[in-house]
Protein backbone atom coordinates (compact mmCIF):
# COMPACT_ATOMS: atom_id res chain seq x y z
CA UNK A 1 0.00 0.00 0.00
CA UNK A 2 1.54 3.59 -1.04
CA UNK A 3 0.52 5.35 2.30
CA UNK A 4 -0.30 4.24 5.52
CA UNK A 5 -2.00 5.29 8.60
CA UNK A 6 -1.12 8.40 7.92
CA UNK A 7 -2.08 11.11 10.64
CA UNK A 8 -4.63 13.61 8.97
CA UNK A 9 -6.32 15.57 11.78
CA UNK A 10 -6.38 15.16 16.07
CA UNK A 11 -8.25 16.59 18.38
CA UNK A 12 -7.23 17.83 22.19
CA UNK A 13 -9.63 17.18 25.69
CA UNK A 14 -8.07 18.51 28.98
CA UNK A 15 -9.90 17.61 31.79
CA UNK A 16 -12.49 16.58 30.11
CA UNK A 17 -13.02 19.72 28.07
CA UNK A 18 -12.50 19.34 24.17
CA UNK A 19 -10.15 21.79 22.21
CA UNK A 20 -11.56 21.30 18.44
CA UNK A 21 -10.29 24.04 16.33
CA UNK A 22 -8.01 25.61 18.79
CA UNK A 23 -5.59 23.07 19.23
CA UNK A 24 -2.36 24.35 17.33
CA UNK A 25 0.24 21.41 17.75
CA UNK A 26 0.68 18.72 19.91
CA UNK A 27 3.77 16.90 21.02
CA UNK A 28 3.70 13.38 22.67
CA UNK A 29 5.96 11.85 25.08
CA UNK A 30 8.82 10.20 24.20
CA UNK A 31 9.13 6.58 25.27
CA UNK A 32 12.71 6.27 26.11
CA UNK A 33 14.48 3.45 28.33
CA UNK A 34 17.18 4.46 30.30
CA UNK A 35 20.30 2.06 29.78
CA UNK A 36 23.74 1.71 31.63
CA UNK A 37 26.54 0.75 29.64
CA UNK A 38 28.55 -2.63 31.14
CA UNK A 39 31.25 -4.20 29.87
CA UNK A 40 32.74 -7.06 32.08
CA UNK A 41 35.64 -9.06 31.85
CA UNK A 42 35.61 -11.51 28.29
CA UNK A 43 33.26 -9.10 26.47
CA UNK A 44 34.89 -7.32 23.52
CA UNK A 45 32.37 -4.26 23.99
CA UNK A 46 29.87 -3.19 26.79
CA UNK A 47 25.94 -4.20 26.46
CA UNK A 48 23.23 -1.70 27.36
CA UNK A 49 21.46 -2.52 30.59
CA UNK A 50 18.00 -1.42 30.93
CA UNK A 51 17.82 0.89 34.48
CA UNK A 52 13.83 1.77 33.93
CA UNK A 53 12.58 4.64 31.66
CA UNK A 54 12.95 8.39 31.04
CA UNK A 55 10.46 10.91 32.78
CA UNK A 56 7.10 11.23 30.36
CA UNK A 57 6.81 15.28 29.02
CA UNK A 58 4.44 15.99 26.72
CA UNK A 59 3.48 19.24 25.21
CA UNK A 60 0.63 20.87 23.24
CA UNK A 61 -0.04 24.61 21.92
CA UNK A 62 -3.50 26.24 21.90
CA UNK A 63 -4.52 29.30 20.21
CA UNK A 64 -6.89 30.49 22.43
CA UNK A 65 -5.84 31.70 25.68
CA UNK A 66 -8.59 29.30 27.88
CA UNK A 67 -8.89 30.37 31.34
CA UNK A 68 -9.71 26.67 32.20
CA UNK A 69 -6.51 25.08 30.34
CA UNK A 70 -4.28 28.06 32.52
CA UNK A 71 -6.08 26.81 35.60
CA UNK A 72 -4.92 23.40 35.39
CA UNK A 73 -0.92 24.68 36.73
CA UNK A 74 -0.43 24.08 40.12
CA UNK A 75 -2.78 21.52 41.23
CA UNK A 76 -2.48 20.35 44.69
CA UNK A 77 0.49 17.53 45.33
CA UNK A 78 -1.05 14.01 44.95
CA UNK A 79 -3.66 15.70 42.16
CA UNK A 80 -3.39 15.33 38.80
CA UNK A 81 -4.95 16.93 35.21
CA UNK A 82 -6.29 14.31 32.55
CA UNK A 83 -5.31 14.29 29.12
CA UNK A 84 -6.70 12.68 25.88
CA UNK A 85 -5.73 13.07 22.34
CA UNK A 86 -7.40 11.30 19.60
CA UNK A 87 -5.87 11.50 16.21
CA UNK A 88 -7.42 10.38 12.70
CA UNK A 89 -5.42 8.00 10.60
CA UNK A 90 -6.04 7.19 7.02
CA UNK A 91 -4.43 4.86 4.42
CA UNK A 92 -4.30 5.40 0.94
CA UNK A 93 -7.03 3.45 0.40
CA UNK A 94 -9.90 5.63 2.60
CA UNK A 95 -9.35 3.28 5.59
CA UNK A 96 -9.45 5.50 8.88
CA UNK A 97 -8.11 4.04 12.11
CA UNK A 98 -8.43 6.15 15.61
CA UNK A 99 -5.36 6.55 17.66
CA UNK A 100 -5.96 7.68 20.84
CA UNK A 101 -3.32 8.89 23.61
CA UNK A 102 -4.46 8.72 27.32
CA UNK A 103 -2.53 10.67 30.02
CA UNK A 104 -2.83 12.52 33.42
CA UNK A 105 0.05 13.99 35.30
CA UNK A 106 1.22 17.30 36.55
CA UNK A 107 1.29 20.48 34.61
CA UNK A 108 4.89 21.68 34.60
CA UNK A 109 4.61 25.02 32.90
CA UNK A 110 2.86 27.24 30.68
CA UNK A 111 4.30 29.54 28.34
CA UNK A 112 2.33 32.51 26.74
CA UNK A 113 4.61 33.09 23.94
CA UNK A 114 5.09 36.51 22.14
CA UNK A 115 1.78 38.88 22.13
CA UNK A 116 1.87 40.97 18.81
CA UNK A 117 -1.02 43.03 17.23
CA UNK A 118 -1.78 40.99 14.04
CA UNK A 119 -0.14 38.05 15.60
CA UNK A 120 -1.43 34.61 16.22
CA UNK A 121 -0.65 33.64 19.85
CA UNK A 122 0.11 30.68 21.34
CA UNK A 123 -0.51 29.20 24.74
CA UNK A 124 2.03 25.80 25.68
CA UNK A 125 1.27 23.61 27.82
CA UNK A 126 3.81 21.32 29.29
CA UNK A 127 2.77 18.17 31.05
CA UNK A 128 5.04 15.41 33.34
CA UNK A 129 2.55 11.98 32.78
CA UNK A 130 2.20 10.11 35.36
CA UNK A 131 0.16 7.24 33.03
CA UNK A 132 0.25 6.85 29.52
CA UNK A 133 -2.04 4.69 27.41
CA UNK A 134 -1.45 4.34 23.33
CA UNK A 135 -4.26 2.81 21.68
CA UNK A 136 -3.75 1.85 18.10
CA UNK A 137 -7.15 0.99 16.24
CA UNK A 138 -8.70 -0.52 19.43
CA UNK A 139 -5.25 -1.99 20.03
CA UNK A 140 -3.34 -1.32 23.61
CA UNK A 141 0.24 -0.97 22.46
CA UNK A 142 1.95 0.97 25.41
CA UNK A 143 0.48 1.17 28.87
CA UNK A 144 2.50 2.76 31.41
CA UNK A 145 1.42 3.60 35.04
CA UNK A 146 4.49 5.22 36.94
CA UNK A 147 2.94 4.82 40.13
CA UNK A 148 1.99 1.05 40.24
CA UNK A 149 4.98 0.06 37.92
CA UNK A 150 3.47 -1.37 35.05
CA UNK A 151 4.62 -1.19 31.51
CA UNK A 152 2.65 -2.58 29.19
CA UNK A 153 4.09 -3.06 25.25
CA UNK A 154 2.27 -4.80 23.28
CA UNK A 155 -0.25 -6.82 25.78
CA UNK A 156 2.41 -7.65 27.44
CA UNK A 157 3.54 -6.36 31.04
CA UNK A 158 7.15 -5.88 31.20
CA UNK A 159 7.34 -5.40 34.72
CA UNK A 160 5.22 -8.19 35.99
CA UNK A 161 7.88 -10.10 37.57
CA UNK A 162 9.74 -7.19 38.90
CA UNK A 163 6.90 -6.31 40.85
CA UNK A 164 5.89 -10.11 42.18
CA UNK A 165 9.63 -10.28 43.66
CA UNK A 166 8.98 -7.54 45.04
CA UNK A 167 5.90 -8.54 46.74
CA UNK A 168 3.92 -5.75 45.20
Amino acid sequence: MAARDVLKNLNLFVDGRGYAGQLDEYNPPDLTLSTEDYRGGGMDAPVAIEMGQEPLETSFALIAYDADALSTWGVAEGSSVPLTVRGALESYDGTVKPVVHRMRGKITSISRGTWAPGQKPTLTITMRPDYYQEVHNGTILHEIDVENMIRVVNGVDRLAAQRAALGL
